[in-house]
């Protein structure tokens, strides 16, 4: 099978007659995946996520500069958070204000303050993308889905997995 067949991009560099795929085991190219890639790859960017102190000023200062408003607001005390989404496109900017200094986002605003926090992308199946993810060894905040806003099941990568940045996996209820 070439590379466009399996999935990876280096088929561009290579003659279409080339078998196989250098970055991949010959045990993986003869047996192909277990996992679809349907349903492992990432649909869309759900959303880019920012760290605030203060929810009602940063909302109003989204307004006045953006002319935007939030679509969701609510309290998330599982995750120790108050957030806004605000839709931009077919994302949304969400604001997370911490509901303590104990919690992971109040700990993240008091070493680094205000700012990106995390980026989030919706996936079919957050089991199976979990699964995937344990079986190409990156390293998982959350082993299993959690309960997220908006009715989602969540999941975090770790920073230190993917070029630093902490990553959000969400499926979307129903």
């Amino acid at each position: 099978m070439t590379g466009l067949l399996t999935g990876c991009r280096c088929y561009r560099r290579r003659n279409r007659r080339t078998q196989g795929c250098r970055h991949r085991s010959a045990k993986s190219r003869t047996q192909g995946s277990r996992f679809s890639l349907r349903l492992v790859k990432l649909i869309n960017l759900d959303h880019v996520a920012v760290a605030v102190h203060d929810l009602d000023a940063s909302l109003d200062d989204y307004r006045s500069r953006y002319r935007v408003e939030p679509l969701y607001r609510e309290v998330v005390e599982a995750q120790g958070v108050e957030e806004a989404m605000i839709p931009v496109g077919g994302s949304f900017v969400q604001l997370l204000q911490p509901l303590g200094a104990d919690t992971p986002v109040g700990r993240f605003i008091e070493s680094k303050g205000e700012g990106l926090h995390h980026i989030a992308f919706a996936v079919a199946s957050i089991d199976i993308a979990l699964e995937h993810l344990r079986a190409e060894g990156a390293k998982l905040v959350d082993e299993a889905a959690r309960p997220g806003g908006r009715g989602t099941r969540i999941a975090f990568v770790h920073p230190a997995d993917l070029t630093g940045t902490l990553i959000e996996l969400v499926e979307l209820p129903g």
